[in-house]
C-alpha cells in the first residue's frame, strides 16, 4: 500500500467505521484493527509511568518510587485476572462474530461481565485488608511498608475497575470495534495525567493523591465502556435477558479463561519474584532503579501487545468464518510488523538509556541501576515482539492451554531459577536478575513460534 492509503486507513480506523475482517485486503484489516489497539495500550502504559514520574518529585522520592513499583507488582496479579478473563471472552466473541451470530456474542459478553463482578469483589476485599502484609511479602523494607500502606490500599481497592476495564475492552476487541476500547483508555489516562499533579501537589495529598487520581481515571473509563455497551452496535446488542445467570455458558467462559489467567499468573508471578530478588539482593536504590526501568519497558511493550491483540481478533474471526489459511497469514504479517517496531525500540534502549532514565530521576545510585536494567532487558525486544504475537494468536484461536505450558517452561523453569542462580549463587545481585529476563523471554518466543507452526490451533472448537 502507498503512504496515502495508509493515512486514509488510519483516519478510517479512528472514525470507528464497521468492517468485515474476514474478507478483503489483509494488510488493510491489520491496520484498521491495530491502530486503535496500539493507541489503546499506549495509553494503558501511561498509567505505569505517570504515577512514577510525579511521585519521583516528592521529597522522599526513593521510598515513594519503591512503593509505587512494589504496589504495581502486586497489581499484576489483578491484571492477570483481568487479562485472563479478557483473553477468554475475546476468543469466544471473535469466533461468534466471525460466524455472524450477534445474539450469541452479546450473551457471552454479558455473562463474562457477571462473572468478573463476582471475582472483583473478592479481590478488592482481600487487597484492602491485607495491603501491608502483601507489601512485606514482596520484600519491602519497614519504612516502605509504613509509607506506602495507604497508597497500596487505595490501588488494591480499585481491583474491580481494573478487571472491568480489561474485560470490556476485550469484548469490544473481539467484535472488531477497538476504537471504543481505545477511547475508554484515553479518557482514563488523560484524567490521571491531569489529576495526578493536582492531587499530589495542589491538594498536598502526596503519594495517596497519585492513587486517587488513578482510581478516578479508571472509573471514568469503565463508565464510558458501560455507556457504549448500553448503546449497542452492529455486532453487539446487550439486553437485560443476557444477564440472567447461564451456568453452561459461564462454565465455557471459565474453561477458556482459567488457563489464560494461569498463563498470565505464571508470567506476572515470575515478574513479582524478579522484583523481590532485586529488592532482597540489592538496595532500595536498586529496587527504585529497576522499577523505573520496568515502567519504561512496559510503556513500549504495551503498544506491541496492542498489535498482538489485532492478531488474536483476526484469528478468532477468520476461524469463525472457516478460513484458517487467512487466519495464519494474518499472524505472520502481524509478527513481521511487530518485530520491526520492537527492533527500533531495542536500539533506542541500547543507545539512549541515560536520557530516558533522566526524565524520572537524577539520583546517581538509582539512575545507574535503571540504565543497566534498561539496556540488558531491552536487548531481547525483538524476541518479545515475536513471542507476543504467537502467544496471542494461540489465545485468539481458543488454545489457551498451550501458551500456559510455554509460559511455565520459560518463566518458572528457566527465568526464576536462572535469576536466583545469577543473583545469589554467583553473587551478581540485581544484574543477574536483569540478565535472566531476556534469556527466558527469548525461549518463550522460540517455543511459541514452534507450536504455532505446528498448526493444531486451527482445529480448536469453541
Amino acid at each position: 500500500m502507498r503512504f496515502r492509503e495508509y493515512i486514509s486507513l488510519i483516519r478510517k480506523s479512528l472514525r470507528g467505521e464497521e468492517y468485515d475482517y474476514t474478507q478483503g485486503n489483509l494488510k488493510k484489516a491489520i491496520v484498521l484493527l491495530a491502530i486503535p489497539m496500539i493507541l489503546e495500550l499506549s495509553l494503558e502504559s501511561v498509567f505505569a509511568v505517570v504515577d512514577m514520574f510525579f511521585v519521583s518529585r516528592l521529597e522522599d522520592s526513593s521510598l515513594a518510587i519503591a512503593t509505587v513499583g512494589l504496589t504495581e507488582s502486586l497489581l499484576t496479579l489483578v491484571y492477570t485476572v483481568g487479562i485472563g478473563l479478557s483473553t477468554g471472552i475475546t476468543a469466544i466473541v471473535s469466533r461468534r462474530t466471525g460466524e455472524k451470530d450477534t445474539e450469541a456474542a452479546s450473551h457471552a459478553a454479558a455473562q463474562a461481565i457477571l462473572l468478573s463482578a463476582v471475582i472483583s469483589v473478592i479481590l478488592t476485599i482481600a487487597g484492602v485488608l491485607y495491603a501491608p502484609d502483601l507489601l512485606q511479602m514482596m520484600g519491602a523494607r519497614p519504612e516502605v511498608v509504613e509509607r506506602g500502606t495507604h497508597f497500596a490500599r487505595i490501588m488494591m481497592g480499585s481491583s474491580s475497575l481494573i478487571i472491568l476495564l480489561f474485560l470490556i475492552n476485550g469484548i469490544f476487541r473481539g467484535v472488531g470495534n477497538p476504537l471504543i476500547a481505545m477511547k475508554s483508555l484515553w479518557l482514563a489516562s488523560l484524567l490521571n495525567i491531569i489529576l495526578c499533579p493536582l492531587l499530589i501537589y495542589g491538594a498536598d495529598l502526596g503519594l495517596e493523591g497519585a492513587a486517587i487520581a488513578t482510581t478516578i481515571g479508571r472509573s471514568s473509563g469503565v463508565l464510558y465502556q458501560l455507556y457504549c455497551l448500553k448503546k449497542g452496535s452492529l455486532h453487539l446488542n446487550l439486553r437485560i435477558s443476557h444477564f440472567r445467570w447461564n451456568k453452561p455458558l459461564i462454565k465455557d467462559i471459565i474453561g477458556l479463561s482459567w488457563p489464560a489467567t494461569l498463563q498470565f499468573f505464571i508470567q506476572s508471578g515470575s515478574w513479582i519474584f524478579m522484583a523481590y530478588l532485586v529488592s532482597s539482593t540489592g538496595s532500595t536504590e536498586a529496587s527504585a532503579g529497576y522499577q523505573i526501568a520496568i515502567r519504561n519497558i512496559v510503556f513500549f511493550i504495551l503498544p506491541a501487545w496492542g498489535l498482538s491483540n489485532a492478531a488474536a481478533t483476526l484469528v478468532g474471526q477468520n476461524l469463525g468464518a472457516k478460513d484458517p489459511a487467512r487466519a495464519e497469514k494474518s499472524v505472520i504479517l502481524t509478527c513481521w510488523y511487530n518485530s520491526v517496531f520492537m527492533a527500533v525500540v531495542m536500539l533506542l534502549f541500547l543507545i539512549f538509556p541515560k536520557p530516558i532514565i533522566g526524565l524520572f530521576t537524577e539520583e546517581p545510585g538509582v539512575s545507574a541501576y535503571a540504565v543497566q536494567s534498561l539496556r540488558i532487558i531491552g536487548s531481547g525486544y525483538i524476541f518479545y515482539g515475536i513471542g507476543m504475537v504467537m502467544i496471542q494468536a494461540l489465545n485468539g484461536a481458543g488454545d489457551t492451554r498451550t501458551p500456559t505450558w510455554i509460559n511455565f517452561a520459560g518463566f518458572w523453569m528457566v527465568q526464576i531459577p536462572l535469576a536466583w542462580l545469577l543473583a545469589s549463587y554467583f553473587d551478581l545481585g540485581p544484574i543477574g536478575v536483569f540478565i535472566a529476563i531476556p534469556a527466558a523471554e527469548s525461549l518463550v518466543a522460540i517455543l511459541a513460534w514452534y507450536y504455532f507452526r505446528r498448526g493444531r490451533w486451527k482445529e480448536v472448537q469453541i
